[in-house]
């Protein structure tokens, strides 16, 4: 019993450690990638003209993407899956692949091909 301060010590010492260390290897990370979003595609402080918003309206200094952003790439990501399933499958034919592919090219903005579909 008198040892049990003792190792409740220790433990808390260790569990402060590691949470340390985490913390120093996290910010390390480079945020290219951890942004998920593939070459090409629009970021969320651009508009869909591709031009930059009024300063009025300027996101840069937000932490984290709006949640539609989050919410559109993690959209992407399932789509992108899909397609890489059909595309890895030779029973789906040629013709019906490249429709979908062209469908999504449209959703993301930039040319897709089952290659590209990595970047996802």
């Amino acid at each position: 019993m008198r040892f049990l301060p003792l190792l409740m010590s220790m433990i808390l010492m260790l569990a402060a450690g590691q949470v340390h260390a985490q913390a120093d290897g996290a910010a390390g990370i480079d945020d290219a990638a951890v942004d998920g979003t593939p070459e090409g595609a629009e970021t969320a402080n651009q508009g869909a003209d591709g031009r930059e918003p009024p300063e009025w309206r300027s996101t840069a200094g937000y932490p984290f993407p709006a949640l539609a952003d989050t919410v559109a790439r993690m959209q992407n990501v399932a789509h992108a899956m899909r397609l890489r399933d059909y595309c890895a499958d030779r029973r789906v034919s040629d013709e019906f692949v490249r429709a979908r592919l062209q469908r999504f090219s449209q959703l993301t903005g930039r040319e897709e091909t089952c290659t590209t579909l990595l970047d996802y």
